[in-house]
């Protein structure tokens, strides 16, 4: 009888133990997948610009707007969006940029260039330098245009950094290419965006935007 007694107990026990483990097992697979969130801070956050000509390279920078991202790791999903201000743009030179913003960006009309990603592709470490392929719509002249930018991000436990340069290619675009019979500029511009933010909750990036 006492046998008995332990053996039925032992099978309980066991089948116990099975139902909190595919409890785990389930909570596990059904627990929210957005586990990283991205802040970015305008103040250290820089986005640069090059444009070649035939006698001198024009450099020139934007100012960040706001910036929020959101990232699954397990499948690479991304979402949210970099926003820089399109009337910020300046080279130094006052009529050049008058030039920029009235022929090329039209930066009344389009005041904002935007990215917004949607797969990163390549693992991130939770600490430390990774890199990886982003994936996403730029928008730029009130035109959505699907990239991939290769990205080198470093982690560390609250903050980070991402640097990404990338080719656009503005004349291809649609957009006009300001060279005139005595000067020839490139009819595509390079940009460096140095990103850098807070790590935060997936909760606290939905609430803030």
């Amino acid at each position: 009888m006492t046998f008995i007694a332990h053996r039925v107990f032992n099978n309980v026990s066991w089948r116990r133990v099975g139902t909190v483990l595919v409890l785990l097992a389930t909570s596990a697979v059904f627990a929210p997948a957005q586990d990283t969130a991205f802040q970015l801070d305008p103040a250290q956050t820089s986005v640069k610009f090059t444009l070649g000509d035939v006698l001198h390279t024009v450099r020139g920078t934007f100012h960040l707007k706001h910036g929020a991202l959101q990232f699954e790791r397990a499948s690479g999903k991304s979402s949210g969006e970099i926003v820089v201000d399109a009337q910020s743009g300046e080279s130094g030179s006052g009529m050049r940029d008058r030039k920029m913003h009235k022929e090329i960006l039209e930066s009344e009309r389009y005041p904002e260039i935007a990215f917004r990603p949607d797969k990163i592709e390549g693992a991130v470490a939770s600490q430390g330098k990774s890199s990886v392929k982003v994936h996403g719509m730029f928008n730029i002249h009130g035109v959505d245009r699907e990239i991939t930018v290769p990205a080198e991000v470093e982690m560390s436990a609250d903050h980070w950094t991402a640097t990404v340069h990338f080719t656009v290619p503005y004349a291809k675009w649609g957009m006009k290419n300001p060279s005139t019979l005595f000067l020839r500029v490139n009819d595509s511009v390079e940009i460096d965006l140095v990103a850098v933010g807070n790590v935060a909750k997936p909760s606290a990036i939905g609430s803030a935007q």
